[in-house]
């Protein structure tokens, strides 16, 4: 019988919007700070835990409100963000999801996911796509978790006439680059890991590629909530 394999979710929500002028993670999207979205895009069985990760008391205030579990913090680099995050989620600790308390280990953790909080378009059932197939890909019972936890799950679109897909966010890396990520070069994020294990790599294409963009700007985020209403 196969053991579950479980995974953990980050919410990146560490930049200073020096671009949108304001905290664009705060600002309304459909009636809602737009950080809201990720939360209802993590909202799934697929992730045992989750966490955002923040500089921003008031982003700290929202997901208190919100009962998703955050960590603030005042350090400067991406790479601090990737290891606080997953550094919260290996220890022992009891996360909210949902109506349950879920009591995580972090040894049992295979996999962890890192999600921008600034895709306003990702939805759940992509996430839920990319957490399912990371915890289906090997079908042998005596390989199927520990190949599984040494690759790389990326979220990709296949563009119109280019056969070459676009690739983004989020990214779901195997317990195997735990001790990799927790130990990021200065300001460098997790494709410090994609382009050192490009043959680990397996991306997750997706119909819309508009799932993919991510609101730097006021103007786009108006762009972006223009889509989601006529999607509905």
């Amino acid at each position: 019988m196969k053991k579950s394999l479980t995974v953990g979710c980050v919410i990146m929500a560490s930049g200073l919007s020096r671009r949108f002028g304001t905290n664009k993670l705060l600002a309304d999207f459909c009636g809602q700070p737009m950080l809201c979205r990720a939360f209802d895009a993590t909202a799934t069985p697929g992730i045992a835990a989750r966490i955002v990760v923040t500089r921003s008391e008031d982003v700290q205030a929202l997901c208190r409100t919100q009962g998703v579990p955050v960590l603030l913090h005042s350090l400067p680099g991406r790479n601090d963000t990737v290891r606080l995050g997953l550094s919260a989620l290996l220890e022992q600790q009891p996360e909210r999801l949902e109506d349950r308390v879920i009591l995580l280990w972090g040894r049992d953790l295979s996999g962890c996911i890192f999600l921008p909080g600034d895709q306003p378009l990702l939805r759940r059932e992509t996430v839920e796509a990319m957490t399912e197939r990371f915890c289906h890909e090997q079908p042998s019972p005596t390989e199927w978790q520990k190949e599984t936890e040494r690759e790389i799950f990326r979220l990709g679109a296949v563009a119109d006439n280019d056969p070459t897909p676009l690739v983004g966010s989020p990214v779901l890396f195997g317990s195997s680059f735990f001790p990799e990520l927790l130990t990021l070069p200065e300001n460098k994020g997790g494709n410090v890991l994609l382009k050192k294990y490009p043959a680990q790599v397996r991306t997750i294409c997706i119909a819309d590629s508009a799932e993919l963009l991510d609101a730097d700007i006021p103007e786009v985020l108006q762009q972006l909530e223009t889509i989601a209403r006529q999607k509905g």
